[in-house]
This record gives structure tokens, sequence and C-alpha cells, in this order.
């Protein structure tokens, strides 16, 4: 293909390419870790170039959107394109007014908003994407289309009369079923009713599923007795789509890293600046000791995690994003994950998440309550059983002398200060006998130490000096 791309594409992404970039609709089905991301910059680049649209509205998971504007787009846009990229946010100062405006001005530049889809539930959001659309040659792209896979929900009617709005249409994800094939309709219906052409989801649901009526707290309901005709949903689903797996990517490098941003809430915001301000008065004082400052450090990341233990002993719990963030990660991808945290009553709380979404039978534990007797039990489920996705655990407990080579995901959902323990504990799914590449998604909280935490991480950065260090006070 004869573009000059930014950065060089993989074959498995220039393949994307060659076979979408100039269709009105089409769906990159591609695993996290692939470069999903990057294709739909250089698609959206090409479109550009050719004088074909010169906005983008891209709809994205809340703890994605900061990734787009802050590194997808600057890293794969060709310099040679002037851009105006803008985040929607609903509460703005003048500045950020000033930005939004800026999308509207009839200069030679591509436009870009990057909204959180949870925006598109609301009619301010869902008005100003309308105006958007309406002045430009569009694109409208959806990441992580499952989130519309629920063909009820407002924010999906929403999203699909917007979508009517741009030429160019594309929705991307690494896992387009996440509970069964009806989660398709609506993603397909973005694109384009004629796509699958049905006139409602109750047409398709009759063609793809036969129901059968249950009796549910004494009313009639009807549930999914078996899914049918799945070979003719799969040949449609090829006629516009392009699928691939990590597997299948021999140019892809043995470990890939992704990070999904997650901001405080209001609530955390408070407690954190109050703690922010007590540990700094601690710190100055005269004498600090390795203990007092780790123990500073610990209550604030805690505070980033949704909860703190207090001077009693007791655990304060705070509102906060971050299990519905990994709830968010866990639908995008496919196969068995491993979720490391550093703290244990996180691990409940994922326990209890995943139990909730999925079922108690999908998850086993590996910390430091897991009864001795049940933890050799809960690797060689998690390693043999298909029906179980998730092994739970901390670095402290499951990072060292395992093997956990049934997953290819392994999420941080918060790390810890020590790096040996982080390296032992990517190599329980990165060592022999691991035939595909491995993904490391971490969560991280922005604008905290939580974020300084991870970043000194990956520069593989000896924590503790850092930490006992006098470049301690920036961090906070």
């Amino acid at each position: 293909m004869d573009y000059k791309f930014k950065t060089k594409p993989y074959a498995h992404q220039l393949t994307a390419l060659q076979k979408s970039w100039n269709k009105e609709t089409y769906a990159y089905f591609m695993e996290m870790g692939t470069g999903k991301t990057k294709v739909l910059i250089d698609n959206l680049a090409m479109l550009y170039d050719k004088g074909k649209v010169d906005g983008a509205l891209i709809i994205a998971p809340k703890g994605v959107i900061g990734t787009w504007y802050n590194q997808e787009i600057p890293t794969h846009l060709p310099d040679h394109i002037e851009n105006v990229s803008v985040l929607w946010q609903a509460l703005i100062t003048k500045k950020q007014q000033e930005n939004l405006d800026s999308l509207f001005k009839t200069e030679e530049k591509l436009h870009i908003l990057i909204m959180n889809v949870e925006a598109l539930s609301t009619s301010k959001g869902t008005e100003f994407a309308a105006k958007f659309l309406n002045c430009h040659r569009s694109m409208i792209a959806i990441d992580e289309s499952t989130t519309i896979k629920n063909s009820s929900a407002k924010r999906t009617k929403n999203i699909l009369s917007l979508a009517k709005l741009a030429k160019y249409r594309r929705i991307m994800t690494g896992s387009p079923v996440t509970k069964n094939p009806l989660d398709l309709y609506s993603q397909c219906e973005f694109l384009s009713p004629w796509l699958l052409n049905f006139q409602s989801f109750y047409a398709f649901r009759n063609r793809y599923a036969e129901m059968k009526t249950i009796n549910a707290r004494g009313r009639s309901i009807q549930v999914v007795n078996y899914f049918k005709n799945i070979g003719e949903l799969s040949d449609k689903l090829k006629n516009f789509s392009y699928r691939v797996l990590k597997e299948d990517c021999l140019d892809l490098p043995d470990k890939i890293y992704v990070k999904r941003n997650i901001a405080l809430t209001p609530e955390q915001l408070k407690v954190y600046q109050q703690m922010k301000t007590t540990a700094l008065a601690i710190l100055n004082g005269k004498q600090v000791t390795s203990v007092t400052v780790l123990t500073q450090l610990m209550r604030l990341h805690q505070i980033t995690c949704g909860h703190f233990t207090a001077d009693d002993g007791s655990t304060q719990i705070i509102k906060n994003n971050r299990i519905s963030e990994l709830m968010n990660v866990l639908e995008e991808i496919e196969g068995k994950a491993i979720i490391w945290a550093n703290y244990q009553h996180d691990i409940v709380q994922i326990q209890k998440a995943i139990e909730k979404e999925y079922d108690k039978d999908y998850a086993v534990t590996y910390y430091g309550l897991t009864p001795q007797d049940e933890r050799q039990e809960n690797i060689k489920k998690f390693q043999n059983d298909p029906n179980c996705r998730f092994l739970i655990g901390t670095p402290q407990t499951g990072g060292y002398g395992i093997t956990l080579t049934a997953a290819n995901t392994v999420i941080y959902y918060s790390n810890g200060y020590d790096l040996e323990k982080r390296l032992q504990s990517e190599d329980r799914a990165h060592r022999i006998g691991q035939k595909k590449a491995v993904t490391y998604v971490d969560l991280i909280t922005e604008k905290t130490v939580d974020e300084k935490i991870v970043k000194a991480l990956r520069k593989k950065i000896n924590i503790a000096s850092e930490v006992l260090g006098e470049e301690l006070r920036d961090w906070i």
C-alpha cells in the first residue's frame, strides 16, 4: 500500500487497511494488543488525505479516551496532517469551551472529537456530537463497540441516531460477542441496517436464537433456549469485518503493554487531597523514617483503589471507578486472564464483581487468605478447566514459582513498589509453555501516586530508592 505512514504498520495492520480504508462501513474485530487503534487512525488519515473527511467522532470507554488524546493520535497521525483534537467534557472552564469551539472553525484541518461513551447517554453530549457531525464530512468510530450491545439502552439508541450523520462508520473490538451472538445486532446496526438486513432486533433474534418461556418471580419471561444458523451469521460478518487474534500475528512482540486510565471520583479526590496534605506535613518533619514514608505512600495508593487503612486499623471504603473499568477490560478480552492486585481488600471486591457478572466458577484466587490445600487445585483448575477464566491473586503470594500459561492477558489492578515482584508476576504467564503473545494491562489512576509507581516500574527503576530519595515530594 502506497501511503506515508507515521509509524510502520505490522503486516496484519496493513491487511486490515487494504481491506477497509475506503469502505463506508467496516468492523475491526482485532484482539487487544494487536493495534486496532493505529489501524483506525491510519484509516482516518488516508480518508482525510483523499479529501473524503475532515472530521472524526471517536467514542470510547472512559478508561481509554485519555490514551487516544495523549498518546495514540500524537503517535500515529502523520505530521503533515494539521489537526484539532479535543476531549469532550460536560463541565468545562472557559479555556475548555474555547477548545470545543475550535472544532467548528472552517480552516483546513482534521477535526477530531473524542467522547466517553457514557456522555452519549445524555442529551447534552448527544446534541453536541450531532452538531459536530453536521458541521463536517465525518467518520464516526466506536472503540470497544460492545458498549452498545444492549439495543434498549439509551446510549445505544442515541449513538445509532448519530451514526446516520456520518458517511464513514467504524467499530472496533477484540470480543464482539461477549455473552452471546445477540450482542452483534446493535453493533452491526450502527454500521448499517442493511448489513444484516433485519427490520428489528426481534427479527434478528428469531433468526439466530430459539426462545423458550419460563416463570420468574410470578411472571413469564422469554430466554434463549439455544442458538441456530450461526454459520450463516458468521459468513455475513466476513463481508464487512477483519478478525485478528494475537496468536495469528507472528509479527507482534511477545510482550504487549497497555494502559487504562481511571479518573478519581469526587469522593476520592477529596480524601486524596486531605491525605496528601497530611503526608506532606509529616514528611516535612525532622524525624522521617522509611516506614513513615512507605505508610503515607501506601495510604495515598490505597485511596486510588477505593479504600484506605485508618489509624485504628479499620478499612474505609470510598466510591471509585476502578472495579467498573476492570469489568470493561474483562469484557474486551478473550481467553483467560490473571488479575494481580496489591491489597487483599481489592481481591475480595474483584471476586464479588466477577461472581455477580459471570459465575462463581469463572474465577479462582491465589493470595494470603486462599487456604494452602486449595492453592494447587486452583492453579490446576485455571490451567485446565475451560470454564475457569480468571485467577485473582497478589504478586506477593502468587508471583513466584507457579506456571499460569493458560492466560495470555495479565491485568494489574494495582501495583506494589517492588520491581522484582512485578517482573516475577509478569513471568507467570510469559514462560516456557506459553504459545501466544502476552498482553499486560495496567489500571492507572490519573494524576496520582499511582501513575508514578507504574511509570517507574515501566522504566525498570528500583522503587525503593526513589521512595526514600529526594524525588519523593515530586511524586506527591
